[in-house]
């Protein structure tokens, strides 16, 4: 069930020591680790971190594989760069909705380090130059004055993992307090689920009909709802659907007893997102 998010500089080391900290808890702890890594989605790297678009959405992908994995008894470990503050803050919500520890592994190697393990790699696996000193300017170092951040193990070069320290942080520490926004709420009627599934799918299936026959900046009616779509762009249905999970994970921790505004609620959160 722990949550270990490894994170670092592009060829800092950090798939060694997910290897390592997964060989402890396996061989010392008996328990069941999952790792999830870039290479286990197929990801290009160069092409991936050269589109933010495409980042974005492979980090959404990493993020709900991690929760797909946490259960009571296994350990998950997230080996990736994991170098925005903001998104560390995600993980860090996600095991507080679940009650679960966490840690943060931090392989703290210099750029020049870095930069000549990625020079040893086979090509296909380099990052290019151009990609690897844009990651090394945005890289936002973790603080363990970041609840987020904290516990915080910061490992160098030539240091040992501390496993019985990670151990413990991970096994013997109560899981951080769920609050408000992390705790689900009583739902507020009893086809409130299924209401929430009909209405938000119906209006996906209007929005896309309707970019057949639609451009650009027009406004387009949704059955149903009082509310416009500003269609700026093609959306295609990959995306429409992630947002409509999104809309629904929101809206299962704050029900509303005003079923029929489902729909103008999820048009105008489409509104906000695509925009």
């Amino acid at each position: 069930m722990p949550l270990v998010v490894v994170c670092g500089l592009p060829c800092s080391g950090k798939s060694r020591r997910t290897e390592q900290l997964q060989k402890y808890f396996m061989e010392n702890c008996g328990r069941k680790v999952h790792v999830v890594c870039e290479d286990a989605l197929g990801v290009q790297k160069n092409d991936t971190y050269a589109d933010s678009q495409k980042e974005k959405d492979v980090r959404g992908a990493l993020k709900a594989e991690v929760e797909r994995k946490l259960n009571k008894e296994d350990v998950v470990i997230l080996d990736s760069l994991n170098y925005i503050k903001g998104y560390r803050y995600e993980l860090f919500c996600l095991i507080k909705h679940v009650q679960t520890p966490h840690c943060l592994v931090y392989c703290l190697t210099s750029e020049e380090i870095s930069k000549s393990w990625n020079a040893e790699r086979d090509v296909v696996k380099q990052y290019s130059p151009e990609i690897f000193d844009a990651l090394v300017m945005r890289f936002e170092c973790p603080d363990s004055r970041n609840r987020w951040d904290n516990p915080l193990f910061s490992i160098q070069k030539e240091d040992s993992l501390p496993f019985e320290a990670i151990r413990d942080a991970l096994f013997y520490r109560k899981a951080p307090p769920p609050n408000q926004s992390t705790q689900s709420q009583p739902l507020s009627s009893t086809n409130f689920l299924y209401e929430l599934d009909r209405v938000t799918q119906d209006v996906l299936t209007a929005i896309f009909n309707a970019q057949k026959t639609s451009v650009p900046g027009e406004l387009v009616a949704v059955p149903g709802t009082d509310e416009k779509i500003v269609l700026t762009r093609n959306l295609n249905m990959a995306e429409l659907r992630k947002l409509r999970r999104q809309f629904i994970s929101y809206t299962k921790m704050h029900p509303t007893e005003n079923i029929s505004q489902i729909s103008n609620m999820f048009v105008q959160y489409l509104n906000k997102s695509i925009h």
